[in-house]
């Protein structure tokens, strides 16, 4: 009797080995050696079917309308983001300094205790900060409520 051996090639840790790719051949719609898989898929709207606005864009379209000067009001925009950007790189580098990031939370914990003592702990100092708010809000918008 001749001793016959079996070689059983397993993956490593019980996963499967990835496939094999051949050159030219698209795998998930990726395609090897620049060329590119053919593709026929078509996308169709159901019968019945209405695209239906949600009420946050009405009102950002509305709002976009009675703007005059849009011109202005998108370089606010930009300049705006570019402010935050620009403020987002100077917290980042004073965040790498070893002593401030420490100082500035130490700083920031003892503002938040002093507020809260000063404005939310007792109610007549709730009373005029809800009021302060309100005042300021009416200052802004520009109404009377």
């Amino acid at each position: 009797m001749a001793a016959t051996s079996c070689r059983l090639a397993a993956a490593p840790l019980g996963l499967a080995p990835p496939p094999r790719r051949r050159p030219g051949v698209a795998f998930a719609g990726v395609s090897y050696v620049g060329l590119k898989a053919p593709r026929s898929v078509a996308v169709r709207a159901a019968d019945g079917s209405s695209t239906e606005v949600p009420e946050i864009v009405k009102a950002a379209q509305d709002a976009w309308a009675k703007v005059e000067d849009k011109y202005a009001v998108t370089a606010i925009g930009v300049a705006s983001l570019v402010a935050l950007w620009t403020a987002v790189g100077a917290i980042k580098a004073i965040d790498k300094l070893p002593i401030l990031p420490g100082v500035f939370e130490l700083v920031g914990i003892g503002y938040t205790g002093w507020f809260t003592y000063r404005n939310l702990v007792f109610q007549p100092d709730r009373e005029a900060l809800v009021s302060k708010i309100k005042s300021t809000y009416n200052e802004i918008t520009g109404s009377s409520s």
